[in-house]
Order: structure tokens, then sequence, then C-alpha cells
């Protein structure tokens, strides 16, 4: 791959890798440091994952419009140093003996905040770091690098915790962001300085980038109504697998694994998928996959071993499909928002596509408490199938790739001068 000779990408890239595993290495981390150390029982521990969260429900949108207008390598390593800086405050309080459980809560609070700012900022910065047309491959890089960081953290966090300590565990992961940071300065290619619109957009204009762009409204509508789909099925498939089918706490883990080995090859092979069939008929290919698989988890067999074998091949294969269309959906938001607005355009996405996180979870837990865990998770697979219709209509099929799409005006000016030209 031309990039892997690009000085500049290698250190974002490397960078970039750092920190994925270190969000992952936190995410399991910080509960077993609240179990383990202070005998935290599952409010406690899911107050910690609630605060991890939270931030993604609202902030999203106010750091898209904020960063707008701001150069975002500094603001990355900013949110790097500041991740490293609160997890180091939990081994300090742990060796003063002042070590508590709302402390772990605003430690996970304050990485959650600065993770979706840099996450923001990233996915911004990228396209001024390299070419239109390397998009694609940096693209694939990255979320080659995210999914491995997803099968890898757990057990990385878990090991950490196991030999060294809890507390300890937690300041190995703090030394990760500093790296992290270390890596995104390496990227030494000037930034270009932010472009002012003169139209001074709203917080709003990010919503309306998605609604007037056929193609990033369907993709949000999918997004939205998967994550909630997900939510549903997470939580009531590990009741199905370990208490009614008896799979061990590690077979659990080892099947939910293969999910994230599927993704790593979905995404290397997503564009060769895209060259073939178009974008938009590979999307639909990888959604056949990534949500018609679940469909087959309430239908599953066996028990103990012999479920967990078939539990793994499932979450591999619609890992797979959910790769290689994580590839496409960033290269699509990327060439379609102008680079002007990319910022705002992303914080407002993940506003409305992992906002509905919490409300799957609490949705999941009250249909698994009321009928079932087998007919929670039905009802979650359904949900995830039908969130591929959004993607499935002609217009979205038939895209051949972004760069010949119609691209997102950059304002309600250039939008009404669009709609003249189409109606005369």
């Amino acid at each position: 791959m031309a990039l892997l000779h690009d000085a500049d990408f290698r250190r974002f890239w490397a960078g970039h890798t750092v920190s994925a595993v270190g969000t992952h290495v936190t995410a399991v981390a910080l509960p077993l440091a609240a179990a383990l150390t202070l005998d935290a029982g599952a409010a406690g521990v899911s107050a910690i994952a609630t605060a991890t969260y939270l931030p993604s429900v609202a902030l999203p949108l106010f750091a898209g419009h904020w960063l707008e207008s701001r150069r975002r390598r500094g603001i990355m390593i900013a949110a790097d140093l500041l991740r490293a800086v609160a997890l180091a405050a939990v081994p300090v309080a742990a060796l003063l003996g002042g070590l508590s459980l709302p402390l772990l809560i605003a430690v996970a609070l304050t990485v959650g905040a600065a993770s979706v700012v840099f996450d923001i900022a990233g996915f911004a910065y990228v396209p001024s770091l390299v070419g239109e047309n390397d998009l694609p491959a940096a693209n694939r890089a990255l979320q080659g690098s995210s999914t491995a960081a997803q099968v890898s953290g757990p057990g990385i966090a878990g090991l950490l915790v196991q030999s060294l300590g809890p507390a300890v565990a937690v300041l190995a992961d703090a030394v990760s962001y500093v790296a992290s940071a270390l890596g995104v300065t390496g990227a030494r290619r000037p930034e270009p300085p932010p472009v002012r619109n003169p139209d001074r957009p709203g917080m709003a204009e990010g919503l309306r980038q998605i609604w007037v762009s056929p193609f990033l409204r369907s993709l949000t509508a999918h997004a939205a109504l998967y994550n909630a789909g997900a939510q549903i099925l997470v939580v009531n498939l590990v009741v199905l697998a370990v208490r009614e089918r008896g799979l061990s706490a590690g077979g659990y883990g080892l099947a939910l694994s293969a999910a994230g080995a599927g993704a790593f090859l979905g995404a290397m092979l997503g564009l060769r998928l895209a060259a073939r069939l178009g974008y938009g008929r590979a999307f639909a290919a990888s959604l056949v996959l990534s949500t018609g698989t679940p469909l087959l988890l309430p239908l599953l067999p066996g028990r103990s071993l012999s479920y967990g074998v078939l539990l793994g091949l499932c979450q591999a294969l619609a890992g797979i499909g959910l790769g290689s269309a994580n590839v496409l959906s960033v290269t699509v938001r990327q060439v379609l928002v102008p680079k002007t607005s990319l910022a705002r355009s992303n914080g407002a996405y993940r506003t409305i596509t992992y906002g509905v996180l919490p409300v799957g979870a609490a949705l999941g837990g009250l249909l698994g408490q009321s009928l079932g865990s087998v007919t929670a998770v039905a009802i979650g697979s359904v949900a995830l199938a039908g969130s591929a219709l959004p993607m499935l209509t002609r217009d979205i099929r038939t895209v051949k790739d972004p760069w010949t799409g119609v691209r997102v005006p950059v304002n309600r000016t250039e939008e009404n001068r669009i709609e003249e030209r189409q109606t005369s």
C-alpha cells in the first residue's frame, strides 16, 4: 500500500492504533478496578460503563460544531493527554488510599468525553492528511487497526489486571494515550487552516447536511437502527448463551472475538468488493452478512461447546459484513461532505447513531425481563435486519462510487442553486 511509505500517515496511523487499543482497554480495566479493588457490585460497574458512553448522547453535536473552525491535530493531541492524566489519577488515588467509585465514574466520564472529541477530530483530519484518491486505503488501514484493537483490547486489559493489578493496569493504559499523542504529533504535514464560512452556520447545520443527501440520510437511519437493535441483542445474548445454554464466560468471550476477527477481514476486503460491484451494491452485500446472519442467533441449537462454536461462526460472518460496511461508510461520508463541514456533519451523525445506544440497552433489558432472552434476542436480530432497508433502495444500490455522486451543498444558498439547476 502506497500510504505505508508516507511517514506522516504512518505515524498518525500508529497513534490512532494505540489510541484505539487504549479505548478498549479502558472500557474493561476501569470496571475491573471497581469490582476487584472496591468490591463494587453490578450497579457500580454499570455506572462506570454508563459514564463512559454517556458523552456520546449529546456531546458529538457540540464538539463537531466547535471543531469545524479549528485545526484538529492539536486538539487530538490534547484529548490524548487529557485521557492520560485522567487515568493516571486512578493509581495515584489507590497509592494514597483515596480510590473511590465516584472518582472512577468521573474518570470514565472524562475519558469518554475526550474520546468523542478525538474521534470526531480524527474523522475530519484524515482528508487533510492524505489525498482524496488515497482516502479509501487510509480508511481501510484505520478501520483495520480499530477492529484489531476491538479484538485485542479486552484481552490485553485482562492480562494487565491479572499480572499487574487493576490500578497499575490503568496506569499502563494512561501511558498508551501518551504514546498515541506522540504518534499524532509525528504527523508533521502542515494542516491547512480552517476555512471560515461567511454564512456562519449554526449547530444544526450538520443535521441539515445529513438530511439533504439521500445517501447520508439512508446511511444515518441504517446506523441508528442497527445500533439500537445491536444493544437489544447483546444485552440478552449473554443471558441466553451463558445462563440458558451453559456456555462458559471464556467461551462467550471467544465467540465475541470471532466477530472482531471477521470485521478485520471484512475491512480488508470491502474496497475490493466496491471495485467489483460498486459502492451501493457492495454495501448491500455487506449488509446481507452484518444484518442477515444475526437472524440465526435465536435458532441456534446445542449447548455449551457446540453452541459456542455455532455462535462464533455466526459472529464471524456478521463481523465480515460489518467490517466491510464500516470502511465504505467512512469513505462515503468523507467524500460527500464538504471539507469545511466534516467535523460538524460527523458530530451530527454520531449524535444520532450513538445517542440510541442507552435507549437500546434499556429497551433490551425490559424486553428480556418481560419476554425472556430468546424472544428478546429474536427481536434484536429482526431490528438489525430491518436496519438494512434504508440502504437497499434502488437509488442507493446503483451508486457506483461516491466521487460521481451528488455532494452535500455547503450551505442553503448553494442548496437553492442546485435545486434551481435540477428544475430548469
